[in-house]
């Protein structure tokens, strides 16, 4: 047997050799993700350029470079991604440039949300107005990328291309069943019969209510879709509903019959017809630029004029603590504070895309708007969603543009108590005893349910702050508190519907509320800023060595909280706190 020293030494040698290849393969990843930020050349845009846009490629709602680390997957990647306000001022721009020929719709794949597609088509309607053509080609059509194709001039699906366009879709998951099985007692208060965020926790079926919201609300999206397909090919819109019902357009040549496509080409015959467009003899010759190099090389700021208009982004959900997690919360507040205390800064678009959270957070967001609007104009910019928290903080805007296909409304409060008592007792045999110096000292501890009295507590707690919802909607969008609730109770609207009810002013994308901004403020020459400032890659890397808020409660809480905390994880509750926030909605186009 070998002494007792040398296996130790032995060891440590070992565990040191592997700490430090560890290391060197980790910075090694690093420097290869690190290494070409900041070299690459600026872009260039060559004579008798084709503009490709490529739906697969990301659009987001604030553009920059995003840095994914992996540490146990021992992978790192940039992913660089297009603003939708660089996008549309790119179409803007190369409408009028010489060296731009056309447009090529490259639709396969779409990596938008709905609301950001009916944006960027409706560029793509104003660049055919220059007299440009915009060509789409497809290897495959379903509904959401021929949404954007079908506004192209010619739109060229390959030969045999697959065809599948059956309408849209959304899926809920129920957990009630589960939960019950698991032994997790949860308990919902609310105020809002529509308001169905925290429904499929007690239930295991969907509510008539909250059935009737989303046929109500997918109806008209698609709608828009239907409309907008229908006006810019040769049918109605009844008839490309009733092919997709009936299922008549399985596959190209049927897709062409109908008059939904143009041409059935492959890639090569697509190439030729490139040629003839752009007046050269040889494939090699043709000359592409990509969107996002384009809107790089000619979309600059106005630096020479001295008056802005800010731009504010809350983009994301809406909690109290949101320092470098992608939410909005405390540290967006201050952000929307130095952007009241600018003075260059004359008004600002309020760009909204969130589907609510903290009650809290929403009112500190809120109150600064109202002090942002004491002194500049402000303008409201709806996206995919300006729903429950994200329509509180925005309601009071000078004018709230909406998208038709924005999923807005959803004025409605709610809290989700789980208690997991029972379910530890049952699933690991773990015992719970609480001592309280009061009678209700254990109140929402997580780990028995509310007893009558609390259940009132709480009823009455979401009450009241759901009327002052109301009365906040009331008073910003000057409705009775009475016609305020009755197109409320958490009932989400789309958009389309959202500006018969008085709930938005205007049906319109982001610059279209940047040019309404620039006439409250009297402005003709301005830049735009942005706010928050793009977070720089460095600060991305160190936010994803650190580890997530959960993980760290959960190692350092005692042996029940950290069970239940992690249950809480997985499960997708968060607790008893008041929450304003629309049900996770997923709406697929096939």
């Amino acid at each position: 047997m070998k002494p007792f020293g040398k296996v130790v030494l032995g060891g440590c040698l070992g565990t040191l050799l592997a700490f430090i290849l560890v290391n060197l393969i980790f910075f090694g990843i690093l420097g290869s993700a690190l290494s070409s930020i900041g070299k690459e050349s600026q872009p260039s845009v060559p004579k008798n350029a084709i503009l490709k846009i490529d739906l697969s490629q990301p659009l987001a709602e604030q553009g920059g470079e995003k840095f994914n680390f992996n540490p146990l997957a021992g992978s790192a990647s940039m992913a660089t991604s297009v603003s939708l306000l660089s996008a549309v001022r790119a179409l803007e721009v190369a409408a009028t440039d010489p060296q731009i020929r056309f447009v090529y719709l490259k639709a396969d794949g779409l990596t938008m949300d709905i609301a950001q597609a009916e944006e960027l088509r409706a560029a793509l309607k104003q660049f055919r107005e220059s007299g440009k053509p915009v060509i789409a080609y497809s290897q495959t059509l379903s509904a959401g990328n021929y949404y954007l194709a079908s506004v192209a001039d010619k739109v060229i699906l390959n030969a045999y291309g697959d065809v599948m366009i059956s309408g849209m879709s959304s899926e809920l998951m129920y957990y009630k069943d589960l939960i019950d099985h698991l032994g997790i007692d949860i308990q919902l208060i609310r105020h809002g019969k529509y308001k169905s965020a925290g429904e499929p926790y007690i239930k295991s079926e969907m509510s008539a209510e909250n059935k009737e919201q989303y046929e109500t609300m997918l109806g008209t999206i698609w709608s828009t879709i239907a409309d907008a397909v229908a006006e810019s090919r040769d049918f109605t819109a009844e008839q490309f509903n009733e092919w997709i019902d009936n299922l008549s357009v399985t596959n190209a040549e049927a897709a062409k019959e109908k008059g939904l496509v143009d041409e059935l080409w492959y890639d090569d015959q697509v190439r030729e017809y490139f040629q003839t467009l752009c007046d050269v003899k040889k494939v090699k010759d043709l000359k592409y630029v990509g969107l996002k190099d384009y809107a790089a090389a000619k979309v600059k700021p106005n630096v020479r004029a001295k008056e802005k208009i800010a731009v504010i982004y809350a983009d994301g959900q809406i909690v109290m603590d949101d320092k470098g997690n992608g939410n909005i919360g405390n540290n967006f507040a201050r952000e929307i504070a130095k952007a009241r205390q600018d003075s260059s800064v004359k008004a600002v678009v309020f760009r909204v895309n969130s589907p609510g959270g903290s009650v809290q957070a929403s009112a500190a967001i809120e109150h600064e708007i109202a002090l942002l609007k004491a002194c500049k104009p402000v303008v409201a910019s709806y996206g995919g969603y300006a729903a429950s928290g994200g329509y509180w903080i925005s309601c009071g805007a000078d004018k709230i543009f909406s998208d038709k296909t924005t999923l807005t409304g959803s004025i409605g409060v709610f809290g989700l108590i789980p208690s997991f008592g029972k379910a530890l007792k049952k699933n690991v045999h773990l015992n719970v005893y609480e001592v309280s110096t009061h009678k209700h000292g254990s109140l929402a501890s997580g780990m028995s349910p509310l007893d009558p009295e609390e259940e009132a507590f709480m009823q009455k707690h979401i009450d009241a702050t759901y009327e002052d919802f109301v009365s906040r909607v009331a008073a910003g969008r000057s409705l009775t508190t009475e016609a305020v609730d009755a197109i409320a109770q958490g009932r989400v609207w789309a958009g389309g519907d959202a500006i018969k009810i008085g709930l938005v002013d205007e049906l319109g994308g982001l610059t279209d509320a940047l040019r309404y901004a620039a006439t409250l403020a009297g402005l003709d020459n301005y830049q735009t800023v942005e706010y928050p400032a793009v977070v720089p890659v460095y600060d991305q890397l160190l936010a994803s060595m650190n580890e997530t808020g959960t993980e760290q409660d959960i190692r350092s809480t005692s042996m029940p909280d950290a069970a239940a905390r992690t249950a809480s994880w997985l499960l997708g509750l968060d607790g008893p706190e008041v929450v304003a926030r629309m049900p996770e909605i997923r709406i697929s186009l096939k």
